[in-house]
Order: C-alpha cells, then structure tokens, then sequence
C-alpha cells in the first residue's frame, strides 16, 4: 500500500510540474502570442489567459496535493479541448512540424487517474483536511 502511495505522489508531482511549466511558458513567452493561437483556431483568446492560469494555479496545487480532483478535472477539460481543436487533424504523432496529441492523450488519463484516485495520504488535502473518507 505505501509503494502505491509513494507512486501517486510522483505521478501527481510530475504531472503537476508539468502543467505549471506549461502554463508558465505561455507567460514568458508573452500570453499574446497564445492568446493569437487561439484566436486563430477559432477560440475566443480571452481564455488563453483561463488556461494559462488553470495550469500555472492548478500545477502548483497538484503538487502539493491540494484540490486534486478538481483541478484535474480542469486539466481534463483542457486536454479535451485541445486535441479536438488544435491537435486531432495532426494525427497521433504530428506531422513533422507539430506535435500530435500522444502528450495531450496521456495527459488526459493521467488526469482521469486523479479524478477517480483515493485521496493521497500524502498530500496537504488529507493533511490539513484530515478526511478518513475518500
């Protein structure tokens, strides 16, 4: 049982600095430059700011195990809507000159690993929140 504890919280670790670096470097590398993606996929880019923020907030969370479930269920709507707006037509591996949705597919389990997950014992939500139900 504590070998699986331990492995939760590297997945959730990862897949949350994961996110946040995803969501830091649309930031550093100027928010409008996304904010332009999006609206050239057709999405308002208003919600570059939204996504940005989900990741940046909620990878931070994660790491620290706060809020897992609901953040990745946000990260969950994320992933979806990217690989049916900007990933899909690309096809599982990219074309060559972009990424495909692999990366955005495996990050959508691993989300929906989170969201069905027992609360980690090792995380702040069970620590501060001291919860025995799951």
């Amino acid at each position: 049982m504590y070998k699986q504890e331990i492995g939760k919280v590297i997945l959730r670790v990862v897949f949350g600095l994961t996110f946040f670096i995803h969501g830091l470097s649309k930031f550093q590398d100027g928010i409008s430059n996304t904010v332009g993606y999006f609206d050239s996929l057709g999405i308002p880019g208003f919600l570059a700011y939204v996504v940005a923020t989900i990741e940046l907030i909620g990878g931070i969370a994660l790491i620290f195990g706060i809020g897992t479930r609901i953040i990745s269920l946000l990260f969950a709507l994320i992933m979806i809507g990217a690989i049916f707006t900007a990933k899909l037509s690309l096809g599982f591996l990219g074309n060559g000159q972009m990424a495909g949705y692999e990366l955005d597919l495996l990050l959508l389990a691993i989300s929906f690993f989170f969201i069905f997950a027992d609360k980690s014992v090792l995380s702040l939500d069970q620590k501060l929140f001291n919860s025995t139900n799951n």
